[in-house]
């Protein structure tokens, strides 16, 4: 059996790059991707930190675009050779909810590493429902367009799913919490849509400069109590319309409670690490605030933010400051958990 080196996380902190079996057709509705690039997202940090230790190890990462290497019999949109976006989340393309653009709750979909499906940290990957999941990218694809391209596969369409889920557009303002990749493509997104002003909740110089770049108007460095001041008084004691909330921490939710507007949207896309949130009067019910976002549906976005990474309208890839070979994959998460890289990209 031919083998091919992935990588898994044993536990809390412990990150290997195996050799493993070269996936395989299982059904006619496969592909097997062999993969350009992956990368380390900031949500792979939450079990980095948790995850309890076992003997078998889980499959990482979630974001690649690769090269089509095999097609089952059934696919009928792709074909070998086709370089191709993955989603983050796997889906069939037809049942109800894919229909209506939410494909992270797919009847038959799923996330990549669990399951049975392996994660995209790897040389190759075998894609469940190719025809719903994958895009095909059209033309010559250049190396100098990887970065922004695996952006689409989360990071970007995250950004643009709080965005959209905000209702963000012309003359709305904007909070944005979180200077991460995700954060700083929320802003960029935002400013797509038309948003007015943009305050970047930040701490990190070098992030924030870029969110300057994306498009933020103001950057705020203090957090809690002070933060949520520096942002009321930038609005005139009100808030913003819309805040988009990109860390997933109780404190970045206290913050976005804070500094939104009433009658304004929180919209999280950050991966909460808590169940329980203030929602009460003093919170969001007295000030008429909805709450929305959730794991963004990139699938139904990639074919809409394609164009202006294709022609260069837009640069997402920025938020990938450092690329390491896959066998470095290990020391891409220390860098991520000690705030040394923004995003790492992993080049099989």
């Amino acid at each position: 059996m031919e083998t091919m080196r992935a990588t898994y996380m044993f536990g809390a902190g412990d990150v290997r790059v195996i050799s493993i079996p070269d996936p395989t057709l299982e059904l006619p509705t496969d592909a097997i991707v062999r993969v350009t690039r992956a990368c380390v997202c900031g949500s792979d940090l939450h079990p980095y930190h948790s995850l309890p230790a076992t003997d078998e190890g889980t499959p990482m990462g979630h974001e690649f675009i690769g090269v089509i290497e095999e097609i089952g019999s059934d696919v009928a949109t792709l074909a070998v050779g086709d370089f191709v976006i993955a989603p983050f989340a796997w889906s069939d393309g037809t049942c109800e909810f894919c229909r209506e653009g939410l494909q992270t709750s797919c009847t038959h979909g799923g996330f990549w590493a669990g399951n049975g499906i392996g994660g995209g940290q790897a040389e190759a990957i075998r894609v469940p429902f190719a025809d719903g999941t994958l895009v095909k990218v059209p033309g010559t694809v250049d190396e100098s367009q990887y970065a922004s391209l695996l952006s689409l596969s989360d990071v970007y369409g995250t950004g643009w799913h709080a965005a959209a889920r905000a209702g963000v557009t012309e003359g709305t303002t904007v909070t944005v919490i979180g200077d991460g990749a995700v954060g700083l493509l929320a802003v960029l997104s935002a400013k797509q849509l038309g948003a007015e002003r943009i305050i970047l909740m930040g701490r990190h110089e070098s992030r924030t400069n870029l969110g300057l770049e994306f498009g933020a108007t103001d950057v705020v460095a203090e957090r809690g109590d002070e933060g949520i001041q520096k942002v009321l008084d930038l609005t005139g004691g009100h808030g913003t319309h819309a805040v988009l909330e990109a860390v997933g921490h109780m404190p970045a939710y206290q913050q976005a409670v804070g500094v939104v507007r009433p009658g304004g949207v929180i919209s999280r896309v950050g991966v909460p690490q808590y169940e329980e949130a203030p929602v009460g009067f003093g919170s969001l019910f007295g000030k008429n605030i909805s709450l929305t976002g959730g794991p963004a549906p990139v699938r139904a976005y990639i074919e809409q933010l394609l164009p202006a990474v294709l022609d260069g309208t837009v640069n997402p890839g920025r938020v990938f400051d450092v690329t390491l070979d896959l066998e470095q994959t290990p020391d891409g998460y220390a860098q991520m958990d000690a705030r040394t890289a923004l995003k790492v990209m992993v080049k099989p």
